[in-house]
């Protein structure tokens, strides 16, 4: 085991990821060796997510898992940071007394200092972070927290009111991550389209995009997170403007059913919703849309499902994840009955499946015979696995590639596309 070693175990979201990076640069910066194992660590950091059962539970199960490292070595270090901490620190004190320390979020600052009992600020932020993901992608968040009062969602309990970053100090940033190698930036928040509105000189997406795209810095830059409430169509044409702003766009929409939303407090007229979609699929012909819907929520009938069901036929998002709800406690939507049998929620979340399944295939299928630019991601038996610009990345689908010559991870290669294999594409080198 190196002297002074670390390990950073990052759980749920891109969002976390970036706040593991900057938590992993600062402790590089201070002389401690990162290793990717954390039983050959001497010190073990876990981020933990927060958000919803199924992620409160990984959290909970990847910290008994790390704890029982100390039982052949007492002397290592376990921390933990991240949502589940900031949430329910006393009871984890409690039941977890094995734990060296427990902290929350934007607590870079106290973890450092339990490890190496003094603190060195970095006044560079913007250019400390060291990445976990693959050096040819990287996140840039853009703001912190939500303004939505989502009844369902506990983020704004965990991470508080949005606290949007500067053009400036994310410009550097951006700068940064173009030196470091990186091809694709990928813009994340809890919603993007409220960036800046808190801020005094109140920037917002277009204004920052317009001071980004320009810089010519990433082949391909792309959106996640965007609360269809507040998409500026002004946004469309950036699309068209800027070839490396990706004909992506990652905008869920929780529901179709007004009853539902208005429960839901997405505060939304529907038909507006789409009559903006497709709007956004005229303007940009080429665009691939992703989104995220909820079934099961409290008292949703067969009539307010199938609304849901007639919508997504109606849009076609070319990408769809689905939820089944769950009860956070202290919020809204906890006050209402749970009514919804698990068995339930889960039929309707496959046939929301099975619907997209069709969508997606008819997609992928568009696609044969097209000569397209994809990212190599890496390699499989027989080939390598890419990605095009309308697939996000630990999100969307593979390319698979086949290719009688190596491929270099992280590079662009034209593909031309011969077939499908389920949802993914398959193709050789031109």
């Amino acid at each position: 085991m190196s002297e002074k070693s670390f390990s950073i175990i990052s759980l749920g979201c891109p969002k976390n990821t970036v706040d593991s990076e900057v938590l992993k640069g600062y402790l590089e910066k201070l002389g401690y060796n990162y290793l990717q194992e954390p039983e050959d660590a001497d010190i073990i950091i876990i981020n933990t997510c927060g958000f919803i059962d199924s992620a409160k539970e990984e959290s909970v199960e990847t910290i008994l898992e790390t704890v029982e490292l100390k039982k052949t070595d007492p002397g290592k270090k376990i921390l933990i940071t991240g949502c589940l901490s900031q949430r329910y620190p006393e009871q984890l004190r409690i039941e977890l007394p094995e734990v060296d320390g427990i902290f929350g979020i934007d607590s870079w600052d106290k973890v450092i200092e339990n490890i190496v009992e003094t603190s060195e600020p970095c006044e560079d932020v913007e250019r400390i972070r060291s990445l976990l993901t693959p050096g040819h992608f990287a996140y840039l968040k853009i703001a912190e927290g939500c303004d939505n009062s989502c009844s369902f969602c506990s983020i704004p309990l965990i991470r508080g009111q949005q606290k949007s970053r500067s053009v400036d100090s994310l410009l550097r940033e951006a700068e940064y991550l173009s030196q470091k190698g990186v091809q694709e930036l990928i813009l994340i928040a809890q919603d993007l389209t409220r960036y800046g509105s808190d801020l005094p000189s109140r920037p917002d997406l277009f204004t920052f995009l317009q001071e980004l795209l320009p810089m010519k810095l990433f082949p391909w830059v792309r959106l996640l997170y965007a609360n269809p409430d507040f998409w500026n169509t002004k946004l469309n044409a950036l699309f068209q403007k800027y070839p490396e702003l990706c004909p992506y766009l990652d905008i869920p929409v929780q529901h179709a059913s007004p009853r539902i939303l208005k429960l839901m407090e997405r505060g939304y007229d529907i038909r507006k919703i789409k009559k903006k979609l497709l709007r956004l699929r005229q303007e940009v012909p080429t665009i691939a849309l992703r989104t995220s819907v909820m079934v099961g929520f409290p008292s949703e009938s067969d009539d307010d499902f199938n609304m849901l069901l007639d919508f997504i036929e109606d849009v076609r998002f070319e990408r769809l994840g689905v939820f089944t709800y769950s009860q956070e406690e202290d919020t809204k939507a906890a006050e209402l009955t749970d009514n919804i049998s698990p068995e339930e929620k889960e039929r309707r979340k496959d046939i929301v499946m099975q619907i997209q399944w069709s969508i997606a295939r008819e997609f992928a299928a568009s696609k044969v015979g097209q000569k397209i630019d994809v990212i190599v991601e890496g390699q499989e038996a027989g080939g390598f696995l890419g990605r095009t610009v309308w697939d996000a990345p630990e999100i969307d689908g593979f390319v698979r590639i086949h290719s009688e010559k190596a491929l270099e991870i992280g590079k662009f290669y034209k593909v031309k596309i011969d077939s499908v294999e389920e949802l993914d594409l398959v193709g050789k080198v031109v």
